[in-house]
């Protein structure tokens, strides 16, 4: 095997290193993105076939609530995933869901939709070009001055 280029070795790696910054920082965008989709997408399939209750907020988290509530057929659910949209509840309150009727562990707040979550994941377009930018700034230069 024969040992790189002192010339080519170094820049090779810095070359791979900023393309390895560029890839990451598109596929978190485009997480990002596709979170927003797959929450407007859950919103069309709770609003194609709406059915409401109130539900007991059973635990409360920044990023999972958990709620149980009973629908007009008695049944009581309990959504393994929770309950979309879940900021600002708090265990032992009573509130008002949306689910699908054919589906009732897709469940929302009711009044919440996929708008809450453009501007989280906006941000985290945004801090994640605010770092990869400037890594492939100094990358670059890092890599003009081995030449």
């Amino acid at each position: 095997m024969d040992a790189p280029d002192s010339a080519d070795g170094p820049n090779k790696g810095l070359a791979r290193t900023r393309i390895s910054v560029l890839v990451i920082a598109i596929g978190i965008s485009v997480l990002a993105f596709l979170l927003v989709v797959a929450a407007w997408q859950n919103d069309r399939t709770i609003t194609s076939d709406e059915g409401t209750a109130t539900a007991e907020v059973l635990s409360a988290g920044r990023l999972r609530s958990a709620v149980s509530f009973i629908t007009p057929d008695g049944v009581t659910h309990n959504p393994q995933l929770g309950v979309l949209y879940p900021t600002n509840l708090i265990a032992g309150q009573r509130i008002d869901v949306e689910y699908n009727k054919a589906d009732p562990d897709l469940v929302r707040v009711s009044g919440r939709d996929a708008s809450v979550a453009i501007i989280p994941a906006a941000s985290v377009v945004v801090v994640t070009w605010l770092i990869a930018v400037p890594a492939q700034l100094l990358l670059r230069r890092r890599e003009e001055a081995d030449r």
